[in-house]
């Protein structure tokens, strides 16, 4: 059965600050590249958000994908189960609940195993999306992270 490779980066110009997301999705011979830059967010956002608009681009369901980053917030908490644990606690000191439950969403419609790959090492297409996520953070068409800015920067002080 054919796997659908994703590889994803965030980044970010202060934390928070502007930031930015990169993508390579690799298919058979087929490769797309996408990325988005924001004015206020975080690292950590940015990092799920690229898994998630690379999921939310799909137009199939019950795919077999492996998705490659160097965020080990995002493996650690899907790989080692501790997403699920979040929700059970319904996110209690937890961040970024908006975008784990759109996450979790799109997770249960596809056979996901994500990799971690270390971060401006060897590996070529973690380096383009690093690229293409930096890039985006500095452009100067920068999309607005509406949750982030009125709730989520929110939640950090409370």
């Amino acid at each position: 059965m054919d796997i659908l490779e994703i590889y994803t980066d965030g980044a970010s110009r202060g934390n928070p600050g502007r930031g930015g997301y990169g993508i390579v999705l690799k298919w058979n011979e087929n490769r797309r590249e996408i990325s988005a830059g924001y004015r206020k967010t975080t690292n950590n956002r940015m990092e799920l958000l690229a898994v998630i608009v690379a999921i939310e681009t799909l137009t199939r369901e019950g795919l077999n994908i492996k998705i490659y980053t160097d965020s080990k917030y995002v493996v650690d908490a899907v790989e080692k189960k501790w997403v699920f644990g979040w929700v059970k606690k319904q996110f209690k000191d937890k961040k970024n609940k908006d975008l784990w439950l759109r996450f979790l969403g799109l997770y249960k419609k596809h056979s996901i195993q994500f990799i971690w790959v270390k971060g401006h090492a060897s590996n070529k297409e973690n380096n383009r999306c690093d690229e293409l996520a930096t890039q985006a953070a500095d452009n100067g068409n920068l999309l607005v992270d509406t949750w982030y800015e009125e709730i989520g920067s929110k939640e950090l002080f409370e």
